[in-house]
């Protein structure tokens, strides 16, 4: 359900009497950059909130056996497993944290599920509808068991972005209108850069629109607090062909002469408009041929009483503009996001300390540990992963057929807006 995930319990930390929480053991597959990202959150979450249990680093797995022995000591895990079947089978994990390429999310997911374990799993929830659909029903066939899964969006995570959607859902900017997001980067404009799996429609899916569009379509939902119900979109790939990470490959160009070379069978930038379920018009952009953006991350929505603007390169901060005052004083001004009261920072620094990209995780494991905890749905669930895949394969399906609108079945409750202010 897109919901408001904001509320949460205050504390400045564990304390208070009584016997320590119980632990809840965590198995991580996966120990590159997002197993990194979620380990971060794992070792820090118990040290900065009070928690009903504390997470427990008990194993991480790889393929690599020296390899993930190495990350289990770098990144504080107990024990290291080189087969994630032996990671689900420990009797000390309890969640299971998926952090590997989109080509095994649904396997690894839906054995975890049926084996009785809560699972996060990172965005985009799997590399095609078909496969989301198989996850979401194992959630559902697993929440009636008490096991919950979750998807890692943690963008929602940044307390802007959580007091955004808390001021949509308040109705201080009224009706929304539009809502305009951009996701730019620039980490593929050298031709010369290898051909990673990132690159592989068999193991990415996509390319800028699963791996930087996922986050604008899932942010665009999480902060209208509706659904995407039709899109019209452009797709393009730049450069067709990269050089091989291993230099050689029978078959493939380069072979008599430079470099072996492979071909991109992703999209390297994506841009289309949608329509909210409430007929609000939306546009995104997802790239990674931006040259000078690093991470630009940009959301915009106007309303019939004012704005809400966010850059994630000013991650502390929010813009507002309030329509309802007089236009001889009236504009955007800036919200600084560090005082007690806003989303997740009654548990860190005095108002005016800055938090980072990696506060997102932390907050991502708060917020997981405590609907386990309580038996309630995480957000965002796997139905709402299910929902964004939804919009990816709308898209890519309007690129590929030059469609001028492809309606998008919605997975997802529609918001009441009576409730939800």
């Amino acid at each position: 359900m897109l919901e408001d995930e904001t509320e949460h319990t205050p504390g400045a930390g564990p304390g208070g009497g009584g016997a320590p929480p119980q632990a809840l053991g965590v198995g991580m597959v996966g120990y590159a950059f997002m197993g990194a990202a979620h380990s971060q959150g794992w070792r820090t979450v118990s040290h900065v909130f009070d928690l009903p249990l504390r997470p427990r680093l008990a194993a991480v797995c790889g393929r690599d056996g020296a390899a993930v022995r190495a990350a289990a000591d770098r990144l504080g895990w107990a024990a290291a497993e080189t087969d994630w079947r032996a990671l689900i089978a420990r009797d000390d994990v309890q969640l299971v944290d998926i952090c590997t390429p989109g080509d095994s999310h649904a396997e690894i997911a839906i054995a975890a599920l049926d084996a009785g374990k809560h699972v996060l799993c990172e965005k985009p929830l799997a590399n095609s509808v078909e496969e989301a659909e198989a996850m979401a029903d194992a959630a559902r066939r697993a929440r009636a068991r008490g096991q919950l899964a979750m998807v890692g969006f943690n963008y929602r995570r940044v307390p802007a972005m959580a007091l955004a959607r808390r001021m949509v859902a308040e109705g201080r900017i009224g009706t929304v209108r539009h809502v305009r997001v951009a996701y730019l980067q620039d980490w593929l404009v050298d031709p010369e850069f290898p051909l990673t799996w990132r690159l592989e429609r068999e193991h990415a899916g996509s390319g800028a629109l699963g791996d930087l569009g996922a986050h604008i379509v899932d942010l665009a939902q999480f902060v209208a607090g509706e659904p995407l119900v039709g899109v019209s979109a452009m797709t393009e790939t730049f450069v067709r062909e990269r050089p091989l990470l291993d230099g050689a490959s029978a078959g493939l160009s380069g072979a008599g002469g430079g470099a072996a070379k492979g071909p991109v069978t992703v999209d390297d930038a994506a841009l289309f408009t949608g329509r909210l379920a409430s007929g609000a018009l939306a546009s995104f952009e997802a790239t990674r041929f931006a040259s000078g953006r690093k991470n630009a991350l940009r959301l915009e929505l106007n309303g019939s009483d004012g704005s809400l603007a966010f850059d994630l390169e000013r991650l502390n901060e929010l813009s507002f503009h309030d329509h309802t005052e007089p236009a001889a004083s009236a504009g955007f001004r800036r919200i600084l996001v560090t005082e007690a009261e806003h989303p997740y920072l009654e548990a860190w620094w005095p108002p005016g300390h800055a938090l980072g990209y990696e506060h997102t995780f932390v907050h991502q494991a708060r917020d997981l540990v405590h609907a386990i905890a309580a038996g309630t749905d995480p957000a965002p669930s796997f139905a709402d992963g299910l929902q964004v895949q939804r919009v990816l394969a709308a898209v890519e399906e309007s690129a590929e057929k030059n469609s001028a609108y492809t309606p998008i079945p919605v997975s997802v409750p529609l918001p009441d807006p009576v409730q939800e202010a």
